[in-house]
């Protein structure tokens, strides 16, 4: 694909795709490799080197460039230290598959980006193998995500998200990274006068410190990665974080906590849809919706969020994942107009469910344990129609099933694809393979059975599936 192409009258669409390529194509350039791996070890064309050979071969780049610290975040800390910048930490780990249709020859190196970036100590931050969880808390379904930190460990703000498994279009983009940028810069100059306002944006301590010491992950992987042997496969990714943290409690027999089941709310799960070029401003509002209530109006540039300063719909994300499972009120302050206007946010118990987990990476994983390999989803109208199942009652097609390992266990107990699941434990208003997954990990444990009632044809039938570890 080549810039020119977009010559001339472009869709909108065609506007954001462009822009959400040129953020992965400028990291790219600008900074000397920062995809680098994830371009290497995706591209189907580079069959001439093995992924190890790739990963390797990134690292000498990147080095030798010497703009970005490579792998490092004791050396960035310390250089942060001597120098008074900030830092910018950017987790990417390895192999991306999220950006195999990147190309790099999009964009030389960004007039806006780099000048920026020189006001940072930059770390390019490859696997999370002895991250330290207490201080790099993120979305870990993201395929990147960036930190903007003091030397002190006090954390500015996040950039990063998505809410779809290949589309970003609505969830960064060039303008959102520099206007993030610029305003950790502005925190960073009027830090520590700001310090306390910036304590929010530390979480609570994490069930390990680092995610190597995550029981399932303790004897695959150690703190670091293993240049000696295969490095490809030395590195844990960031999914593999949420993976280990949700079959902690699994393995324990122990429900899964909501926060963890439902990390990171997206904006949109409450009816709030901002503009990715910005800091925080409101784009759309869903009519009837929890962001609709709150008072929020179409071109609000949401300043604070429980006190916390904002800056990119990830720290939106961020203040919204410490609001309480039960119910909670947010404080809001939003520029409008030219004034400031407080408002409040008002969360009603069992609002996170309002989420979607199925496009995230540890959706697997959910199946793994609840639906033994199948995926589900919603079917259209028309077979319900045909099938005359009540518009309010489940009704989840079998898109696909697993074939293998433990993603095999609902084909062994013998259902099949487009088997339509009617009811499952017991439940029949289990309306969304999300509310499935939630529901089974609240009321259910590794080693039940659960039946699972389906219409094949016109024939219904009851199946016995396992939860499994």
């Amino acid at each position: 694909m080549a810039e020119g192409m977009f010559q001339g009258k472009e869709t909108m669409k065609m506007q954001q795709f462009r822009t959400a390529h040129r953020l992965c194509a400028v990291n790219v350039m600008a900074t000397a490799g920062f995809l680098g791996v994830c371009l290497a070890l995706c591209c189907d064309t580079a069959v001439a080197q093995t992924r190890d050979e790739m990963v390797r071969a990134d690292r000498k780049k990147v080095t030798e460039d010497g703009f970005w610290i490579y792998n490092d975040l004791d050396e960035a800390f310390r250089q942060a230290r001597e120098t008074g910048k900030p830092i910018l930490v950017v987790l990417r780990c390895i192999p991306c598959h999220e950006c195999v249709k990147l190309d790099d020859d999009l964009v030389d190196q960004d007039p806006v980006i780099r000048p920026l970036l020189d006001q940072f100590v930059c770390v390019r931050q490859v696997s999370t193998n002895g991250l330290d969880l207490s201080l790099f808390q993120y979305d870990t379904d993201q395929s990147f995500a960036v930190f903007m930190l003091n030397a002190d460990g006090t954390v500015y703000g996040r950039f990063g998200t998505r809410s779809h498994r290949t589309e970003w279009f609505g969830d960064v983009s060039l303008e959102g990274l520099a206007a993030a940028l610029q305003g950790a810069l502005e925190l960073h100059t009027d830090y520590p006068a700001n310090r306390d306002q910036l304590q929010g944006k530390r979480g609570r301590a994490p069930e390990v410190p680092s995610p190597e010491q995550y029981p399932s992950l303790k004897d695959r992987f150690t703190d670091r990665l293993n240049y000696q042997g295969d490095v490809a496969k030395s590195c844990i990714h960031c999914h593999q974080i949420g993976d280990a943290q949700r079959e902690f409690y699994w393995a324990q027999r122990q429900a899964i906590p909501t926060d963890v089941l439902f990390p990171f709310p997206h904006p949109k799960s409450i009816g709030l849809i901002l503009d990715p070029e910005s800091r925080a401003t409101v784009q759309e509002l869903e009519a009837g919706s929890l962001a609709a209530a709150s008072g929020l109006v179409v071109g609000d540039q949401i300043r604070s969020m429980s006190g916390q300063p904002l800056l990119s719909i990830a720290d939106v994300q961020w203040a919204l994942h410490q609001a309480s499972d039960t119910g909670d009120r947010i404080a809001v302050v939003v520029e409008r107009e030219g004034k400031e206007v407080s408002l409040e946010l008002l969360l009603p118990e069992g609002w996170r469910q309002r989420g979607d987990l199925s496009w995230r990476a540890t959706s697997w994983t959910l199946r793994r344990m609840v639906t033994g390999g199948m995926v589900l989803e919603a079917v259209d109208e028309d077979i319900r129609r045909k099938a005359s199942l009540p518009e309010d009652t489940m009704a989840l097609r079998v898109t696909y099933l697993g074939q293998y390992g433990p993603h095999a266990a609902a084909k062994q107990a013998g259902l099949q694809a487009d088997d339509v699941v009617i009811a499952f434990d017991g439940q029949d208003q289990l309306m969304t393979e999300t509310a499935v997954f939630d529901y089974a990990v609240r009321h259910r444990t590794s080693g039940d059975r659960v039946e699972v009632v389906v219409l094949r044809g016109d024939q219904q039938r009851t199946f016995s599936l396992p939860m499994q570890p």
